[in-house]
Parts: C-alpha cells; structure tokens; sequence
C-alpha cells in the first residue's frame, strides 16, 4: 500500500456527482485495497456554496472555482459530471495540460470534440500522456465502453445494435403494453424521473445519437461525431405503428445502430438513431421500461448482449468509480491505458446509402390489380417485397408491406411514390425492421 494517497478533484455535485462524493466516502477502505494507495477527495467544484445537495460535503471541499481546482498541482485525477461542452472542455483540457488524469461521464462532449479531448490526453505531461476514461458516458452502470475497447479489441466487431436511452424505452414501453398516447406515457415518466421537464434530448434522439458515436467510433476505430449521426426522435411514433407492430410480432424501440458496411470506396462505417420494429424474439424486446441494453457481433465472439441500468445517480456513479479506480492504478504505476484507436479511418456513410428494410402499411381501395399496382411501385424502385398482407374493411383493405434490404434512400422513395398513387388512401404507417434475416 503507498502512503501518498491518490488526489481526486470532483467537478459537479448533482445527481451524478453526489454519487460520486458519497461512494468516495462510504467505500474509501475498498477503493484504497484495489487501487493500492488511498483515496482523498481535496475539492468538488459547484456552481453555488450554498445549494441542496443530495450528501453532506464538508464545507471545506466546496469551491466555485473549478479552474484553480483543476490546476492545482496536487491533484492526480478530476472527475467530471457537470455535462455540456463549455465549461467542460476548457476545464478537462485544463486539467489534462497540468498533469491530471480524467473521468468524464460527458457524451456530449466526448461525441462532438473527442478527439481534441484525446490529442490533450496524449501530449500532457510533457508528451507522456494521462488517461481520458469515459465509461459513464454512454449506458449508465452497464460496461460496455472498456468490453469494446478492450475486451474486444483482438476481435472484429461488425454490428452494435443498442437500447440507450431509459426515457424513450419507457414511454414506448408504455405505449405498447398499457396502449399509453405519446404525451400520456412522457407525463408518467416526468412523474417518475425519468424525463427532464424539457425532454427535447431525449424524445428527439439527440442524447442516444452522441451515445451511438461514441459506440461507433470504438467499435470500428474510426473518428464518428454526433453530427455524423443520422437521427430521429419517437415523437412521431403513433399508435397505428404500435398496432401494427403488435399484430406482426414485434416491437418499436428506440434503437442506436452502427454496423460496417461496403462504401462506394471500401469499407465504411453506417451509424443512426432511429424507432424501428423488431421480433418479440429478439434479446432487445425483453428490455422493459428505463433500462438499457446494447447488442453487439463481431467475427470471432459472436452475439454478446449488456443490459442493465442505464441512467440515474447511483449506477452512472459505479462507472465512475470503475474508470477511477483502473486511472488511479495507471497514475501509481506511471503508465497509462489505450488512447483513441482511429487507425481505421472509415468513412461515414450517409443516411440515403445506408441499408435497411421498411415495413409499410397502407390503407388502399379493397379491389382487383391494387396489389399489382402496389408490387410495381416497389419494383420501380428496385425494392424486392418480403411479405405482404392484406386485410380486407368493408370498401378498403389494408395492405402490410415488409421489404427486403435496400438503400433508405430507394425505400424513402418507393413510400412517396405509394402517396401518390389514387388507390393508396393513406400511408398510415412507415417504420424500419431490425433484428431480422435479411
């Protein structure tokens, strides 16, 4: 055991942060066991003394000065839980430039600037690098980041397929087995917690597109931003597409998806967050109300599957903790973990060249030649049909079309043409099929 402890900085001290202080705290003997050395808390920065707080931190930690906190010379590793990008990235590229290691559960910054964030980590301490853990960005207490990065790393990844964000999993989770509208189901989970009184983050999928990123870029070391993301959010999520996923078997979730692909120049790399239908069979269906879950296949493993908590105080505080404790025993043997891996440089591809399967139902004239008419609109398109069904209702019949793979952008097209057909009433339901055979 080393008599120096191990000097931590905390950044914040919300939900996530007083986590933190309190684990510190209550499991400080553990933590000192597995590090090797002890653990000292010299200072949480907060925007104000004065606040409620969720533990008792002794007043003598509180600053509301975090830059000199983080370039105090005697701190060893600064966790950050504040969230956003500024004053985040000043104060991590701070701390990085005086020697500190960091712990961050920030996806949105990881997601838009990573790879600054990185060259920093590489170049401090006078070129001999300090470690950029992040585990707690992306699903909570479940350890998906390090099993990627590390865990993985001799295998090839080729699909990671996930479940990560608890807001939008409730409420379709509610829409689907209480029968709850859209605005029903978001009110109980503000009631409850799980959605924060402006939900724009997450209902509009801007929270699981930074997490898809971050997934991507690890899965398939390549550079993947936010921006690079295709997104779309669950608020136009209806209740016709819950019927009709319901009576062909599946389930609409919120799924983030990055998979390899072949791009006009070789691989590439196809990321988006999108709802989308899936088999009652599939491993990600079971996934109930706020937790999260992330599938991933690779060539030698095979189909892997973490599930687990995926947000909330506690949970992303234990992965806090983990990355803590692994930077700490770096800073007491004088090395430090993997960095960035972008050797690959894949490209991204965009959303109209991704490949995808739609599952269409539409309201059409119950007469001869409408299947033809509506089998020719796919053809046009080069869309092969999978299944069809056809339900008759008095003067109209509904028709379900499930497609086989094609481009989005072929499938988009092929949805207008139908629109415009005389014999199509309505288009009363468009959604994407995962989970699949092809």
């Amino acid at each position: 055991m080393s008599e120096r402890p191990v000097r931590v900085a905390v950044l914040g001290c919300g939900s996530v942060g007083s986590q933190v202080v309190r684990l510190l705290d209550e499991h400080g003997a553990d933590l000192a066991a597995r590090i090797g050395a002890p653990v000292e808390l010299v200072g949480v920065a907060v925007r104000r003394i004065d606040a409620p707080r969720e533990v008792e931190v002794p007043a003598g930690l509180l600053t509301t000065d975090a830059h000199a906190l983080v370039t105090r010379d005697d701190v060893d590793v600064v966790v950050e839980v504040i969230g956003g990008i500024e004053p985040a990235r000043s104060l991590i590229l701070a701390a990085l430039e005086h020697g500190a290691s960091v712990v961050t559960a920030n996806k949105a910054l990881i997601a838009e600037d990573g790879p600054t964030l990185f060259e920093a980590a590489a170049k401090a301490a006078g070129g001999e690098g300090r470690d950029l853990y992040f585990e707690a960005a992306v699903a909570g207490a479940i350890p998906i980041l390090r099993p990627l990065r590390e865990s993985l790393a001799g295998d090839r990844v080729t699909r990671v397929l996930g479940i990560v964000n608890g807001t939008t999993n409730f409420i379709l989770d509610k829409m689907d087995t209480a029968g709850s509208g859209f605005t029903e189901a978001l009110e109980e989970a503000q009631e409850l917690g799980y959605a924060e009184a402006d939900p724009t983050a997450d209902v509009e999928g801007f929270d699981a597109a930074a997490k898809a990123a971050i997934l991507a870029s690890l899965a398939f070391h390549s550079r993947v931003t936010a921006a690079d993301v295709h997104r779309e959010g669950i608020t136009e999520v209806t209740a016709a597409d819950m019927r009709s996923a319901r009576e062909t078997g599946r389930v609409v979730k919120l799924l983030a998806i990055a998979e390899l692909r072949e791009g006009p120049d070789g691989g590439a790399v196809a990321v988006r967050v999108h709802p989308a239908m899936i088999p009652r069979s599939h491993p990600l269906a079971s996934v109930r109300e706020a937790f999260n879950a992330v599938f991933v296949e690779s060539e030698a493993a095979g189909q892997l599957m973490f599930y687990g908590p995926g947000a909330g105080g506690a949970p992303t505080a234990s992965a806090v903790l983990g990355d803590l404790v692994t930077v700490a025993r770096h800073r007491l043997s004088d090395t430090r973990g993997a960095g960035e891996s972008a050797y690959a440089a894949r490209e991204v591809l965009p959303m109209g060249e991704t490949r995808t399967r739609y599952h269409v139902a539409l309201d059409v004239d119950d007469r001869a030649g409408v299947l033809a008419a509506v089998a020719a609109a796919f053809a046009d398109h080069d869309v092969s049909i999978q299944t069809v069904r056809q339900e008759g209702r008095g003067a109209d019949a509904q028709l379900v079309v499930v497609s086989h793979q094609a481009t989005d952008a072929q499938l988009s097209a092929t949805v207008e043409a139908l629109r415009g057909m005389d014999i199509v009433h309505e288009v009363s339901s468009v959604m994407r099929v995962e989970g699949e055979g092809e």
